[in-house]
């Protein structure tokens, strides 16, 4: 009993170390990869650094159709620029679409202030 039960273990424990190793290398973090779970760190990262040239992206990615880039977006721009623009992440198409809107005239308007 005692043998089968630290084989199992064992086990377990090899499937769950191959696992973890069986995952791909991330390149750098950027906000313009389309990979989630390199996007959002990314967006975290431009947001705490106060990272202006991240904006365009961030606008951009008000429009994914992944809820969690789009929650991550409206937050790093409330914390880049103060303002949500009444942006709501989890509304649906067409009632994010003005708010969105707003963010492309608010991009135009301070362009310049946002490229690196």
């Amino acid at each position: 009993m005692r043998r089968t039960l630290c084989r199992c273990i064992a086990a377990a424990t090899g499937l769950f170390c191959l696992a973890i190793s069986c995952t791909a290398p991330h390149g750098p973090l950027v906000v313009t990869d389309p990979d989630p779970t390199v996007k959002i760190p990314a967006i975290e990262i431009a947001a705490h650094d106060k990272d202006q040239a991240a904006i365009v992206q961030l606008v951009h990615d008000l429009q994914s159709d992944d809820p969690a880039v789009r929650f991550y977006a409206i937050e790093g721009l409330r914390r880049l620029t103060g303002q949500d623009l009444g942006y709501q992440f989890y509304a649906d198409d067409d009632q994010r679409q003005e708010a969105l809107e707003r963010w492309q005239a608010w991009l135009a308007g301070h362009g310049s202030a946002t490229r690196p």
